[in-house]
């Protein structure tokens, strides 16, 4: 088959881009059908798409075969400093007929952000649809991220590994609780992650458990041992993040948004009895689904989640040109 014709991507392109999104999302709710279901309505999916498109510095590209829109591509930049100078296909922002096409797309869509001194791209693509993965991967992608999702498991029988507690953090333990808000970050800096995004400070991490501790917006698991602050899980509603995770996000979710153990207390079991209680915490709530994420190149967390039955449903991808 020959390579389609491109073109900027144009508004006049997003209803028919909806047809494209609402396709690839049924696809993709066969293999997991924890997503949610309305964006199989090309309706719905077509917002989704506008919205995206309607970003600032928003640009992309169409593919079309005999005069019929066959795919699509748009990304934008986002501004937080971490991610340097970047440009990122969000969830809806891009859905194909035939895999290969996404290459072409992003031949066209490419050169223009990169033109423009972008040269971090990021992309989510369905962690289901192995032949579009592997189109990005042809194009210099690799693996960032990954986001899974599972049902809320039926409660079960297990005791907590000996002098271990889990409960709620405590005023007066700020700073042990600093350091398991620091220690992600660092973990994720060594190897083989070497993440780039800098820890916080003292004085920021300390003022941000003080109002978490008075607050009631997240549910902090604090895994102790010996009474001491070792691990620690927090979650919290779903759908207060925002709407560039709807495709994601089923019904009735929470988010396990942080999960961290100190080095020294890592293989007690006190992440399975930490998770353990999240699941409990979940079902108590009337949660029915919980969703969280992982940098791929992180070994531990990497093998952790998916033996504790989370399943992938994006990856985020990402490719630095030189």
């Amino acid at each position: 088959m020959p390579p389609p014709e491109v073109v900027p991507f144009a508004e006049e392109h997003v209803e028919a881009a909806g047809e494209l999104l609402a396709a690839r999302h049924r696809r993709q709710r066969a293999a997991e059908p924890l997503l949610p279901e309305r964006f199989e309505d090309p309706t719905e999916a077509a917002g989704e798409i506008a919205r995206v498109g309607a970003a600032e510095g928003s640009s992309g590209a169409s593919a079309f075969r005999d005069g019929r829109l066959v795919g699509y591509l748009v990304g934008a930049p986002r501004s937080h400093p971490v991610w340097g100078d970047n440009v990122w296909v969000e969830l809806p922002g891009h859905a194909v007929e035939k895999a290969e096409d996404a290459r072409d797309l992003y031949a066209v869509a490419a050169a223009g952000w990169v033109e423009r001194g972008r040269t971090r791209h990021y992309v989510f693509v369905p962690a289901s649809d192995g032949a579009l993965v592997e189109s990005w991967f042809a194009l210099g992608f690799g693996q960032q991220q990954a986001h899974a999702v599972r049902e809320i498991p039926e409660p079960r029988d297990a005791e907590l590994p000996e002098r271990l507690e889990i409960r709620a953090p405590r005023m007066g333990e700020l700073e042990a609780l600093i350091e398991l808000d620091l220690a992600l970050p660092v973990h994720h800096g060594g190897s083989p992650i070497f993440s780039t995004v800098p820890p916080q400070s003292r004085e920021a991490s300390r003022e941000e458990w003080v109002t978490t501790i008075a607050g009631d917006d997240d549910k902090i698991l604090i895994g102790a041992l010996d009474g001491r602050p070792v691990a620690c899980w927090a979650l919290l509603a779903f759908d207060e993040e925002g709407d560039d995770v709807a495709l994601m996000r089923p019904e009735d979710a929470c988010f396990l948004h942080f999960a961290v153990t100190l080095p020294e207390a890592r293989g007690a079991g006190i992440g399975v009895a930490l998770t353990d209680a999240a699941f409990a915490w979940a079902r108590a709530e009337g949660y029915r689904t919980i969703v969280t994420d992982w940098r791929v190149a992180n070994l531990l967390a990497s093998r952790f989640w998916p033996r504790r039955g989370f399943r992938t449903t994006f990856l985020r991808l990402y490719r630095h040109i030189p």
